[in-house]
């Protein structure tokens, strides 16, 4: 009943309106964003080494933090 009356709804608004103007023709639209995209995906994908640069180093209990880490037990490693 519901999806009925929207159905209907949309069908009355849509008759009644013209179709907004594109600043260029859709086919281009759709390259260039897809172009926007790619760039991105590549600079995301430019990041993927930051991890490998050097082995990771163990955390050190430090006493002077706000809120240390208390994780190790006690043992202050």
């Amino acid at each position: 009943m519901l999806f009925q009356q929207i159905a209907t709804t949309v069908a009355a608004a849509a008759e009644h309106e013209a179709l907004a103007p594109l600043i260029a023709p859709p086919f281009v639209v759709g390259i260039t964003m897809f172009v926007i995209l790619l760039v991105m995906l590549f600079v995301t994908l430019s990041y993927g080494n930051l991890g490998k640069r050097h082995e990771a180093v163990e955390e050190h209990a430090d006493p002077h933090r706000q809120h240390p880490n208390k994780h190790d037990h006690g043992l202050g490693h």
